[in-house]
């Protein structure tokens, strides 16, 4: 049987992550100046190409020092006061959010402004310091509380009303578990609501990847360092296939990852992870491994 590459048709990009590259580049193929507030996706290689077409990445920290230009907010979302800074500098503001992120930063604020009168309680299940989580909480004026596991479960009062959210890309197991434990401890269960807010678009990927890795002898994970969802995307796979592996880029691969009998090799990625580099990687796997296993 020949030795073979194929790539995860359902990796790549999310629509939200699309939109906001692509806004970013037709902006700079006009010659504009463009800064992004913070990376436009948690991938370095799509950040660095982007950057070589002129965008620049400033931090919240170094935005005051920008006047008059054009800053892009991301797919993630930013809380009001990033609207409220660019506003105050005379900056030209384009507005990537992920539709599905900002539908739910308005269900949040909504929930909010009808728990006040309640003394009610927003929480958010989500990772700390991540971007969207940010743009969620800063809906409430940081009013809300995080949960990132169960170990902050202490943060809750469950004698008050409790109104429930979820980062888009949480996992719908660990949502599931986090609604389940605040069922059991909440004093009363009618004031106690919850809103799945998880995209599909992110989560289906979990199935679909999981039968991915299964139907080829070795996988090659496409993603960025800093993505969570890469991480929690790869770890499916290496569930599934101990002979995942996972890379940054084509230079990362190594030749003991594909042994004499290796026939099927898998490409796949991220919602952060650009079409360009998968391809890239696989052309570097066929070029580099498919003779020594003829």
């Amino acid at each position: 049987m020949p030795f073979t590459v194929t790539i995860d048709s359902n990796s790549g990009f999310c629509f939200g992550v699309v939109k906001a590259v692509e806004k970013a580049e037709h902006y700079l193929t006009n010659g504009h100046q463009l800064f992004s507030l913070g990376d436009i996706v948690h991938n370095t290689c799509e950040v660095e190409r982007l950057e070589n077409m002129g965008l620049k990445t400033v931090t919240t920290q170094q935005l005051p020092n920008i006047t008059n230009g054009t800053i892009l907010f991301r797919a993630h979302g930013e809380p009001p006061i990033s609207y409220q800074q660019a506003a105050s500098q005379n900056l030209q503001v384009i507005d990537a959010t992920c539709p599905v992120v900002l539908k739910l930063q308005q269900r949040i604020r909504a929930a909010w402004e009808k728990m006040k009168p309640l003394n009610g309680q927003i929480i958010i299940y989500g990772k700390k310091g991540h971007p969207e989580v940010i743009g969620l909480l800063g809906q409430i004026n940081n009013e809300g509380i995080l949960i990132e596991d169960s170990n902050d479960l202490s943060s809750i009062d469950f004698t008050r009303p409790i109104e429930l959210f979820s980062q888009t890309t949480k996992s719908i197991s660990g949502f599931q578990q986090l609604i389940s434990n605040i069922e059991k401890q909440a004093c009363n269960k009618d004031s106690f609501t919850w809103h799945d807010t998880i995209c599909r678009q992110v989560s289906n990927r979990v199935p679909k990847m999981e039968q991915f890795a299964t139907t080829h002898d070795v996988v090659i994970f496409v993603g960025g360092a800093q993505s969570s969802n890469a991480k929690s995307l790869f770890n499916e796979c290496l569930k599934h296939n101990p002979n995942s592996h996972f890379v940054i880029d084509a230079n990362d691969l190594k030749q003991e990852w594909f042994p004499l009998q290796t026939q099927k090799v898998g490409v796949c990625g991220a919602t952060s992870t650009p079409q360009w580099l998968l391809e890239q990687v696989a052309d570097a796997i066929t070029n580099q491994f498919a003779s020594l296993s003829s």
